[in-house]
């Protein structure tokens, strides 16, 4: 699933020869700070200087740590980029397995002849993933150090290759590739219920690393299922950092930008009106987290019109009725706990509030999945519903809602239904007449539904 762009923005990229060293930054300033006007006015007196440091000037601290690769290296590392080594591509261009000859034991995984190995993303020149997102990607990794972030090991910058200017980035290897192969792909074995559990509560921690670790707020922007790696023991590690900003700063609530993301993961508020913040983070959250309980895709085409839209349908499948137990992936085969998948659907919901300031913090989502993290039984589901039965009813209009065209909703209801609780009643026992009487109950309800809709929008 590509990402989408609801403005188109010009690159301001300098054609200027640079020195092989870290990237510079100070020439490529305003590529970080075109769609933040609070901070590009930000003075350098002595009074701002108590101030949080951009990641700019948290950059230039750590830049020497990253390892700037000559370009035929990561050919020969790559076997000049050969198909059989490709392990990934999309709009960005491709990935590749690489195997660095090097005596630095601390850069990741070793293959038997001693070789480093590492994941080398070679960007598309025409691609959509372009010199900004690459320099900002360079940065923010840079900067950034915790389990559940992806390394940057190092990166190759040069304007002047026989295909034109190159960009490229070096990561630690993940070995178990994505968590969308695991979760949509068949030919993987099935994701086990506590692994579910424990990626959902490395990709929050990770997340809260990046709201409330750091001198500055960072919010990564493109959350999704894709975009979190699985290394050797399935921990996930975020990676894909081209879209993140820096949060709002200096009493500021958000951050205005042009909207970027994926389609069926980013949050409706930041769509509508570019307004960023956290919390838009928190409702991709909760996107991840309903894939990864119910092994359903953001967004699948090729589900009915009505189910298309993974949050629209497991609207329909309410934790404490018979009809949420359609909602978890039906290749776990109740091989989970009741308990914990209620918790997370109840945490999901939470993060997926219409309004941004009712969605918790990544901590309080973190600490909701060790909770329910602790429900160790995998007493499975009760019997779900059998396919075609009628959709859970969604008549809403007694609770809550005091409006005289809910009542009189309600109100035609119960008697539709006292009616024919009475049909019922004088009914045959020939399964012909439980047969009309059951056609009869299955259309109430769905008028009743349609009805109650029209009065909660």
């Amino acid at each position: 699933m590509g990402c989408f762009f609801y403005s188109r923005e010009k690159n301001k990229n300098k054609n200027k020869k640079q020195s092989r060293s870290s990237p510079t930054l100070t020439v490529d300033k305003d590529d970080f700070r075109d769609e933040m006007s609070q901070k590009a006015n930000r003075s350098c007196s002595l009074v701002v200087a108590s101030s949080p440091r951009s990641i700019l000037e948290l950059y230039e601290e750590r830049a020497h740590e990253l390892r700037d690769f000559r370009l035929a290296e990561l050919r020969s590392s790559t076997g000049n980029f050969s198909r059989e080594l490709k392990i990934g591509e999309g709009g960005f261009g491709s990935v590749y397995k690489g195997f660095l000859k090097t005596s630095c034991g601390h850069l990741g995984l070793r293959n038997d002849s001693g070789n480093v190995v590492v994941a080398v993303k070679k960007l598309n020149p025409n691609g959509m993933q372009g010199h900004k997102q690459w320099l900002a990607e360079v940065q923010f990794l840079a900067v950034v150090d915790h389990p559940n972030l992806v390394k940057l090991i190092g990166y190759c910058r040069t304007d002047d290759g026989e295909q034109g200017p190159q960009r490229l980035l070096v990561y630690e290897f993940m070995p178990n590739k994505t968590l969308e192969y695991h979760l949509f792909n068949k030919a993987y074995p099935t994701l086990p219920w506590k692994t579910r559990l424990s990626i959902a509560l490395g990709v929050a921690k990770g997340l809260q690393y990046l709201h409330e670790g750091l001198e500055i707020q960072v919010i990564y922007r493109d959350l999704k299922s894709s975009n979190v790696l699985l290394d050797e023991e399935f921990r996930p590690k975020l990676s894909d950092f081209g879209l993140a900003r820096e949060g709002p700063v200096d009493g500021q609530t958000h951050v205005s930008t042009a909207v970027m993301g994926t389609y069926g993961y980013a949050a409706p508020d930041y769509v509508e009106t570019g307004r960023l913040t956290a919390r838009s983070d928190v409702w991709s959250f909760g996107v991840v987290l309903l894939e990864l309980l119910t092994g359903h895709r953001a967004f699948d085409r090729s589900r009915p019109r009505p189910d298309q839209k993974l949050v629209d349908w497991a609207r329909r499948h309410p934790a404490g009725t018979r009809w949420f137990s359609r909602l978890p992936d039906p290749r776990l085969a109740g091989r989970y706990s009741h308990r914990a998948a209620q918790d997370v659907a109840a945490l999901a919901w939470r993060c997926l509030a219409d309004r941004a300031g009712e969605r918790p913090s990544m901590a309080e989502a973190a600490r909701a999945l060790e909770r329910a993290a602790r429900h160790g039984e995998l007493d499975g589901p009760p019997e779900p519903p059998e396919e075609g039965s009628p959709p859970p009813p969604r008549c809403h209009a007694g609770s809550g809602s005091s409006s005289p065209e809910a009542k009189k909703a309600a109100t035609a209801k119960r008697r539709r239904m006292a009616h024919l609780a009475k049909l019922a009643a004088g009914a045959s026992a020939a399964p012909a007449a439980r047969r009309l009487v059951h056609m009869k109950m299955t259309k109430a309800a769905a008028t009743c539904n349609a009805g109650t809709q029209h009065v909660e929008t």
